[in-house]
């Protein structure tokens, strides 16, 4: 197990930076918006993302295009633009790419404009497809995975929403990107890697959140916790910025078991963040580790950890406003 370091910064987390123009915004004003981030809200999306009306949002399938278009109308409701134009918040994926195995499905894309650094990416990803109905009919409702990921990705970009209707637009832009494909193989972040909306090479950093809504067994104890997997495999910058920013915000345990190159799971290469780390950018996957209804009809949005999960969420939004708000972009130290 590589063990916590706690990192003293020689800086403070400052968050009393220009966001627009010269309005600065203080730690209150940021606590405030991360704040909008609630377990009451997240509860409502999961039990409607990870009902049976969903159907298991298997790739391709119609209770997956039943969640593309939930998630559209989820980011419309909160006028939040997509990159792409218009109405059009789905990259399609053609089935070809799938070598005609699957039907053709689409990541869905929501955007917020930076206000000084627009071209510079804050990448936030999710995968909300999961592996749908088996021959016996029971619905595999994913709610923990990655229902859970999804739902705290849209309360995510609801609290950026908040903070730029008041002013303090993030000063990169962020990209809200709900991938599809990642239970046949991270099929849809490889698509979008290999047909990126904004150049890899201007995508800053990726936070991948998949599975944050549940406890494994080994934390069942001690709950306030959250696995980091490839926060130091690429920008020593990007690690020290997220334990600074845990230990002013949130105060989770950052176990960092799953992050030893020699761990057997191998999990830095099973999300959609690898697809990102393989082009040097600089990644956080957020997970909480497998339970007994991983994979199973049993994961279901009644046994999700509401309240943790909101400080999990929270996390996420704090470390994606520094990376976003920050004088500079994270500096790559460790390219492969």
């Amino acid at each position: 197990m590589i063990k916590k370091i706690l990192f003293i910064s020689a800086f403070s987390v400052v968050f009393a930076c220009k966001v627009q123009k010269n309005k600065p915004i203080s730690d209150a004003d940021v606590v405030q918006y991360g704040e909008t981030i609630t377990s009451q809200e997240l509860k409502d999306h999961l039990y409607t993302f990870a009902s049976d009306e969903f159907q298991g949002r298997d790739t391709g399938e119609p209770g997956q295009k039943k969640a593309a278009n939930y998630l559209k109308n989820e980011y419309q409701n909160l006028d939040i633009a997509s990159p792409l134009g218009g109405d059009d918040y789905f990259q399609d994926i053609p089935s070809s790419f799938f070598d005609d195995k699957y039907n053709a499905s689409e990541n869905v894309v929501a955007y917020i404009k930076g206000s000084e650094f627009p071209d510079e990416i804050v990448v936030i990803s999710a995968h909300y497809d999961h592996v749908g109905v088996d021959a016996q009919g029971n619905i595999y409702n994913g709610a923990d995975d990655d229902g859970s990921g999804t739902v705290s990705m849209l309360e995510i970009a609801e609290a950026f929403k908040e903070a730029q209707n008041d002013g303090f637009s993030p000063r990169r832009s962020i990209l809200f990107l709900h991938v599809t494909g990642e239970e046949k193989g991270l099929l849809g972040s490889d698509y979008y890697t290999k047909n990126p909306i904004f150049p890899l090479e201007n995508t800053v950093t990726g936070l991948n959140t998949d599975m944050i809504g549940r406890i494994d067994p080994k934390h069942k104890d001690d709950p306030n916790y959250i696995y980091l997997i490839g926060s130091d495999k690429l920008s020593t910058e990007l690690h020290n910025l997220s334990e600074s920013v845990n230990e002013e915000y949130t105060q989770l345990d950052l176990d960092y078991t799953y992050n030893d190159e020699n761990d057997p799971n191998r999990f830095y290469y099973r999300s959609d963040h690898y697809n990102f780390a393989k082009h040097n950018i600089p990644v956080i996957f957020y997970f909480n580790g497998t339970h007994a209804d991983y994979h199973k009809p049993t994961d279901t949005a009644d046994k999700i950890e509401y309240d943790l999960m909101t400080r999990r969420a929270r996390l996420i939004f704090y470390t994606a406003w520094e990376v976003a708000n920050r004088d500079n972009r994270l500096t790559v130290d460790k390219a492969k």
